[in-house]
């Protein structure tokens, strides 16, 4: 792809990661995302068109209301920064293709579930029940997975984290079992396999990390969700490339 289609794509990105903010904060407090519009959650004075432009109107404000002069959290940015990263390497990835538009889907939904998890330690079902329907339409209408491979990939997904809910007696929330189910879904098995061994990597190298540091202790709850999207990030870049090399080394 060309970098005005790259560039397009990251501008769409940033927006949509505005979108995001707003679930963000929201969506587990049960406010409507529609109403009222953007304002400051401080003064409530609403915020204007040109003050409200993804990471630029950050910069020129300097992370500060207009009106009151209330900071604003880094996230703001970051999640717009973020989600346009993802949207340009997904157009790199996959070209303007049928498979762009649910990868696009599918990655907006792990970055919003990324920081609802973080803020409020729940994965919502607003977001996972949708997106596992979608996803086996998504993957079936695309050819990117047979139906029998995505519902294997839901069953696989979601039935590994219900093994864990019932065998630690609840070490592992709804929230997991049902993103895991929508990255099989969107994936299939194989992909969402290597994209639950790559979270749990991912989530045992930081545990590690921040134990020996004493920055968490063994009882403090660890938000898993971040390391599932993180995963089924991968999984979507890279699965076919990383599986492909895998099974070669058996071929050879």
């Amino acid at each position: 792809m060309g970098p005005v289609e790259v560039a397009a794509a990251f501008v769409f990105g940033a927006v949509v990661g505005s979108f995001l903010n707003v679930l963000a904060v929201r969506l587990p407090g049960g406010e409507s995302v529609v109403r009222p519009g953007s304002h400051c959650r401080m003064c409530n004075v609403p915020i204007r068109w040109y003050d409200n432009v993804p990471i630029l109107s950050f910069v020129w404000l300097r992370g500060r209301c207009r009106s009151c002069g209330a900071r604003f959290s880094w996230r703001y940015p970051l999640v717009e920064a973020l989600t346009g990263a993802l949207f340009a390497g997904a157009v790199v990835r996959f070209g303007v293709t049928p498979t762009l538009a649910p990868a696009l889907l599918l990655l907006a939904s792990l970055v919003a579930i990324t920081f609802i998890d973080l803020s409020w330690q729940i994965i919502p079902d607003a977001i996972t029940l949708p997106g596992i329907v979608t996803g086996v339409v998504a993957s079936v209408a695309t050819g990117a997975n047979t139906l029998a491979e995505s519902l294997l990939g839901i069953a696989l997904g979601g039935g590994i984290f219900l093994a864990i809910i019932l065998l630690s007696g609840g070490g592992m929330g709804g929230g997991d079992m049902k993103l895991g189910a929508m990255l099989g879904a969107f994936l299939g098995w194989k992909i969402a396999l290597l994209s639950l061994l790559v979270a749990v990597v991912l989530g045992g190298a930081l545990a590690i990390g921040l134990l020996a540091t004493r920055a968490r202790g063994r009882k403090d709850a660890i938000p898993f969700g971040p390391f599932l999207a993180a995963g089924g990030a991968v999984g979507l870049f890279w699965g076919e490339r990383i599986l492909t090399w895998y099974l070669s080394g058996f071929a050879g």
